[in-house]
């Protein structure tokens, strides 16, 4: 089935990507690989091969100074706390490959994770003597404000796909060609919250209009139905009508479609999202991210009930979604401001 290809082409380009990186480690390191695999996604396996290929740059260039493929087991036995301290600092503001890139404390903490979990495996498996990894504070977080739209962003955000009055004529024309697909995709955002890639892999099949459900592909691969409003519902169905004009070949199966008849891409969502939330608020930076932000803290405010959104946001961990949403917002902090009386009298 072409649904079943789309995640497969996923997972193998993750795959490929990966090999890129292990094909300049050390031969240890595809041990670690092979370890970690049915406890992880290609996409969290990518990430750990970047993050590793990063650290065994340095120790090459500042530690050990021979090839990162040929770093020893004997080499990784002889790292002390200090140096993965002096690799945090080192991962503020580093060149590699004649790029060069940053770290706030969120990317060093990541890359932390990441090599946590790599001497964790070699400690677990008797390949070194210690994990020194284990010993490394994480990097304080500093929380950032969550970045969502207010009820009048919403509506002047879906306005701006229906009536968008400050593109110029060429984009008017083009908005005609994809008002009904762009129109579905954010509703669909700010309706379900769901994730882009979750959004990029659904299929026609995934629908069903008599319950209003559909059938999302979580990270990690694992199915969920959720469920939509008639207004969401009114979205999808006008896409699709609209979608069935377009002469798309048989096996596509892709619920939203490119002008050039394919599965639409990661980016070119982020663009459609961007453009539009451009002339909806100007000051805010918003992304599809922002949209499932605005929903979670829709939901939130009308449940009151932080289990229910991370169910349908699909957080496996309920404090991520505490961390986002259990303290949102002003006027739920005003709405308590009489419920202590100081005066029994009164």
């Amino acid at each position: 089935m072409e649904k079943t290809n789309f995640y497969q082409k996923r997972d193998l380009s993750n795959r490929l990507k990966m090999s890129k990186y292990l094909e300049q480690l050390p031969n240890f390191c595809l041990d670690y690989f092979i370890g970690i695999e049915n406890n992880t996604s290609s996409l969290t396996r990518y990430n750990y091969a970047m993050d590793l290929y990063v650290f065994f740059n340095y120790l090459s260039r500042f530690v050990f100074h021979k090839k990162e493929s040929e770093i020893t087991l004997e080499d990784i036995n002889k790292i002390k706390s200090r140096n993965l301290e002096q690799y945090l600092s080192y991962l503020s503001f580093y060149q590699l490959n004649d790029k060069q890139y940053k770290n706030d404390e969120k990317g060093k903490a990541r890359k932390l994770a990441s090599l946590r979990s790599f001497f964790k495996y070699l400690f677990n498996h008797d390949m070194i003597e210690a994990n020194v990894a284990s010993k490394i504070d994480t990097p304080k977080l500093h929380s950032k404000e969550i970045i969502r739209l207010e009820k009048d962003e919403v509506s002047r955000l879906l306005n701006a796909v229906e009536s968008p009055t400050d593109f110029t004529n060429r984009q008017r024309e083009y908005n005609k060609n994809t008002f009904e697909r762009d129109n579905a995709i954010i509703t669909l955002f700010l309706g379900t919250g769901i994730r882009i890639s979750e959004l990029v892999g659904l299929n026609i099949e995934n629908f069903d209009f008599t319950q209003n459900a559909f059938l999302v592909t979580r990270k990690g691969g694992n199915q969920t139905m959720l469920y939509f409003s008639n207004e969401v519902a009114m979205a999808l169905k006008t896409w699709l009508e609209k979608r069935a004009t377009l002469e798309l070949p048989k096996e596509e199966k892709a619920m939203f479609i490119s002008l050039q008849n394919k599965r639409i891409s990661i980016r070119a969502v982020e663009n459609l999202v961007k453009k539009f939330a451009q002339i909806a608020s100007p000051l805010k930076k918003i992304s599809p991210h922002k949209l499932r932000s605005t929903f979670g803290t829709n939901l939130y405010k009308e449940t009151r009930d932080i289990y229910i959104v991370a169910d349908v946001l699909g957080h496996k961990d309920v404090n991520t979604t505490k961390k986002h949403y259990a303290a949102i917002s002003e006027d739920m902090r005003k709405s308590v401001a009489d419920k202590v009386k100081l005066n029994s009298e009164n």
